[in-house]
Formats: C-alpha cells, structure tokens, sequence
C-alpha cells in the first residue's frame, strides 16, 4: 500500500505562486512515478506535471513555463513538490498527487486551489 499526503493548497491573486507538497510512503517500487492532477469544476481530470520512474518531467499544455516539478527520493519515501508562477483563474480546481507502479495507482486526498481576480 503506498500513502500520499498532499499539502500547500490555498487561495491567490491571479498572477501569484503557490508550491505544492506531496509526501509518499508505503511499499513504493523503484519503477514507481509520480505526479500531479487537477480537477475543476464541472470538468474532468487532467494531467498538470508528472515525473517519471527515470526522472522525465511532462507537463500540461497550459502550465508549461509556469510550473515545475519536483521530486526527491529518500528512504523509501517520495516527497513531490509543484511551485505554481503567474497563476491564472483557470489554474482553480483540487490538486491531486497520483503515483503509479506496477502493483497499483494511488491518489491523495487533494488540495484545493483557488485563483481570483
């Protein structure tokens, strides 16, 4: 079983940052990734970032030079982190941390961000 603890959500001025926190632990593989998700209202799932067994990073369309991706592995213990620049109305919705390995996938609880004018 793999654990994910998301934290750092919150609410900003369009234009502001907010860094994203996600802690894993459990049985994680070494073939393991990770990433982030968002979900706005009324609309379906979508890839942010993610990161990669083998350390590549993708991102969505619409946080590209505005977002990046972190990760560090240590103990058997993936701490994921997000720094989110020049945040847009858009960005809104609940952040998810995802980590997949070839046992299972795995989502935290999600942590909302809010982005107003």
């Amino acid at each position: 079983q793999v654990q994910l603890t998301e934290s750092g959500g919150g609410s900003v001025q369009a234009g502001g940052s907010l860094r994203l926190s996600c802690e894993a632990s459990g049985t994680i593989s070494k073939l393991a990734g990770i990433g982030w998700f968002r979900q706005a209202p009324g609309k379906e799932r979508e890839k942010v970032a993610i990161i990669t067994d083998g350390g590549r990073t993708t991102y969505g369309d619409s946080v590209k030079g505005r977002f990046t991706i972190s990760r560090d592995r240590d103990n058997g213990k993936i701490s994921l982190w997000m720094q989110m620049n020049s945040l847009k109305l858009e960005d809104t919705g609940i952040y998810y941390c995802n980590l997949w390995q070839p046992n299972g996938d795995y989502w935290g609880q999600g942590t909302q961000v809010t982005v107003s004018s």
